[in-house]
């Protein structure tokens, strides 16, 4: 049997706030509307459905695998925009990047509190069946 991941719905409190802050801070394409979700669609055929009916949030952790290329045009944004991030999940190391596994790294928060984790290698080196796009 091969199953693969589909869909994650994150829970927000404004859906059209949360989605337009991914789009943005990941250069996604715009956010769509399916069903009650406000939809971005990732690089591997995944989707992120963003809920706003929540009034208040449990922050989860979120991580994005991105091309080295990719990771300096991200980066780019999140210090344009002047977010905090830090380059540990124990936020010891701000405004910093880490360079774990051979690859760079970087964690911040997006508007409802939930940990977001952009990285460039797997955890552990692991190769991976859904490289990220090369640059162009």
């Amino acid at each position: 049997m091969t199953v693969y991941f589909d869909h994650h719905i994150v829970p927000s409190t404004d859906k059209a706030r949360t989605a337009r802050f991914y789009a943005e801070i990941l250069g996604l394409p715009a956010p769509r509307e399916e069903g009650p979700f406000a939809a971005l669609d990732l690089g591997n055929d995944v989707a992120l459905y963003v809920a706003g009916w929540e009034e208040r949030v449990a922050p989860q952790h979120y991580a994005f695998l991105v091309s080295e290329a990719e990771f300096d045009t991200f980066y780019r944004r999140l210090t344009e925009l002047g977010l905090p991030h830090w380059a540990d999940p124990h936020r010891r190391l701000p405004q910093q990047v880490n360079h774990d596994d051979g690859g760079r790294g970087t964690y911040f928060h997006d508007p409802d509190g939930h940990f977001v984790e952009v990285l460039t290698v797997r955890y552990g080196g692991r190769p991976t069946s859904v490289a990220p796009a090369a640059a162009a």
